[in-house]
């Protein structure tokens, strides 16, 4: 099951992006209802590997778990 970074939550901080193996972590177009950049994770490439949640510094802005509602994806 995929990782999910919420979208009003993600903060832009992008530690995520750098440290993610498979590259399946992508940045937003625009910012979120707080202003920030955002970042998305493409649930058909993440292996589940956890190292974007141990390397988020944001509370709460990735989940272990695949939530496509909490997670906004470029149209």
């Amino acid at each position: 099951m995929s990782h999910t970074i919420v979208t009003e939550i993600c903060e832009g901080v992008a530690d995520c992006v750098d440290a993610c193996p498979v590259a399946c972590i992508h940045d937003g177009p625009g910012k979120n209802s707080q202003g920030s950049d955002w970042y998305w994770i493409d649930f058909a490439t993440c292996i589940d590997c956890g190292i974007c949640l141990q390397v988020c510094p944001i509370e709460g802005a990735i989940l272990p778990e695949e939530r496509p509602e909490l997670q906004k994806t470029p149209q």
